[in-house]
């Protein structure tokens, strides 16, 4: 009896089924299973579980080529655009990405994790930022006693930074739907008890990546802006403000504790406590509409700082403001004639591009910025905005 052959006759037996869990493991773009963890399972498998493993692992493969051929596409436009050439029609993928077409995936068949080391994280809920603030800062936003309040002070701040109101107006409705509340959380919108999609809250849906890089770029601004303020308080008015200034101070050294790039801030936003405390300053009637709009004017100075003279739309400054200034100075400065033959798949990593039902259903550029504006139109009549317009 020959234990070392014997196992060997096992595991080569074991393993005819074995190419099921790699084909598994590229579906879900990770390293294959070990034999010891999932032999047990391979052997149970189903014969609908091994053709839905076949079929999407076959799918997953052509949309990575698609997805990979998008990034080199973009990084060759992003080339020539840094050098002054212009940019082709063949520049872009002029294709729509693949769609699924397979099995459904079988009842009772759970594929395993991408990353079984990084379980899932949930989206944190405004009550969690307003934890994180006071724990990490002694920090509790000063809420405004009603909704008109906080849209003047918005209203105020996106003049001081040269917004026009209706730029302000339609990103509102568009971000919105016309009658969100400054705490409003993605996912929210219409239902205050719903469970939030992402991070995403107030009049442009700032996520909390967006408020601790808002924090680390332009903090002394909004010192600067919160110490003239001071100056004009007396009595507790002024402790208070002092207090906040302090707390402001803190948080922008935390922002600042990493280099300055997206990457570590948005590590710092979903990761530390921290960051989630910095995001609670959406809500601070000072401090929130100062963020939300320097938001906005940092994609103007980005467009302007790229050559464009003209000013955006408020349609063109949301594009900025939904992809990112690099995608949406893409889509901002495509041709008319380019943009109904372009998809819209062109300007979103391919997460994003499969969690945003518009960027799919519209299909190609042309089509984006039609529903954009449609919406835009809609929206801007309901109450909400037009009390944010009276408050200009």
């Amino acid at each position: 009896m020959n234990p070392a052959a014997d196992a060997s006759r096992m595991q080569h037996a074991l393993t005819k089924r074995l190419p099921l869990w790699l084909l598994a493991a590229a579906l879900l773009g990770g390293s294959a299973p070990s034999f010891a963890q999932h032999a047990a399972e391979e052997i149970a498998l189903s014969p609908a579980a091994e053709a839905y493993i076949r079929a999407r692992t076959a799918f997953e493969q052509e949309a990575e080529t698609y997805w990979q051929s998008i990034a080199d596409k973009r990084r060759v436009r992003f080339a020539k655009r840094r050098s002054g050439e212009a940019i082709a029609l063949d520049d872009y993928v002029l294709t729509q990405p693949p769609v699924y077409t397979g099995p459904a995936r079988p009842p009772g068949y759970v594929p395993p994790r991408r990353d079984p080391e990084r379980p899932p994280v949930p989206v944190p809920t405004i009550p969690e930022f307003l934890a994180a603030a006071k724990e990490q800062y002694n920090f509790v936003p000063d809420r405004p006693k009603t909704e008109q309040e906080f849209k003047q002070a918005y209203a105020k701040a996106a003049a001081a930074a040269s917004l026009t109101r209706e730029q302000a107006v339609r990103i509102y409705a568009f971000e919105t739907g016309g009658n969100g509340d400054y705490d409003t959380q993605a996912g929210q919108t219409s239902n205050k008890n719903a469970k939030p999609i992402s991070p995403a809250i107030g009049y442009n849906q700032l996520l909390a990546t967006n408020s601790v890089s808002l924090l680390a770029n332009h903090g002394d601004r909004f010192l600067t802006r919160l110490s003239s303020s001071a100056a004009a308080l007396v009595a507790a008015d002024r402790k208070a403000m002092d207090r906040k200034i302090a707390a402001l101070q803190k948080m922008i050294a935390f922002s600042r504790s990493v280099p300055n790039a997206w990457s570590e801030h948005d590590k710092l936003a979903k990761f530390t406590e921290g960051g989630r405390g910095i995001h609670a300053l959406v809500l601070d009637r000072d401090i929130g509409p100062m963020l939300q709009t320097q938001k906005l004017l940092d994609s103007v100075v980005f467009a302007k700082a790229k050559g464009l003279a003209r000013p955006l739309t408020a349609a063109e400054l949301e594009m900025m403001n939904f992809t990112g200034d690099g995608n949406g100075f893409d889509m901002v400065t495509m041709p008319q004639s380019f943009r109904d033959r372009v998809p819209t798949s062109n300007f979103f990593q391919r997460g994003g591009y499969e969690r945003n039902p518009i960027a799919r259903r519209t299909g190609t550029l042309a089509a984006l910025f039609e529903s954009i504006e449609s919406k835009m139109d809609r929206a801007s009549q309901l109450p909400g905005a037009k009390a944010l317009a009276e408050a200009f």
